[in-house]
């Protein structure tokens, strides 16, 4: 049995994201360092990294038409990244790594004039929202790190599955 269709995108999303690699024009690598669904993280941890989590609570759904088994989704999202401390200026290079992801995104979104976005031709769109940038704090990390919201719409066929 295959995947959901919102697990393939969020795997198609991880995977795009690790193909930021330094050799490939960025500032970072990233393969093995992209996580969906991690909150948590300590000392063993890989940094710069990037964790995918959902909002705690999901949209409002839209009705489907009747007799249909077709629903529109979005999966709205916050790609976290975290980085390693500059001593003098510890958000610097939470930018840098915000800049790799967004200049990622910006090719997926224009993969084939925007439609084949995550290589699922026009059936994902994506849009990317504004990255804030935070400085160390007790409450979220030890490092500096930023916050990405986008979200991914996509018509899914529950009935397909």
């Amino acid at each position: 049995m295959s995947d959901p269709f919102p697990l393939q995108v969020l795997k198609a999303l991880t995977s795009s994201l690790e193909e930021i690699t330094i050799a490939g024009g960025y500032r970072h690598d990233l393969p093995g360092r992209v996580f969906r669904g991690r909150m948590l993280y300590g000392d063993g941890d890989p940094i710069p990294m990037l964790s995918i989590n959902s909002p705690p609570m999901p949209p409002e759904d839209i009705e489907p038409p009747r007799g249909s088994q077709i629903n529109k989704t979005t999966l709205d999202l916050l790609i976290q990244g975290f980085v390693a401390d500059d001593i003098q200026n510890p958000t610097d290079p939470a930018y840098l790594l915000l800049d790799d992801v967004q200049k990622r995104l910006a090719v997926e979104r224009s993969r084939d004039d925007g439609y084949d976005v995550l290589g699922f031709g026009a059936r994902v769109q994506m849009s990317v929202g504004q990255g804030v940038v935070r400085s160390p704090d007790s409450v979220v990390s030890d490092t500096a790190y930023f916050w990405l919201p986008i979200a991914l719409e996509f018509a899914e066929d529950f009935l397909a599955r």
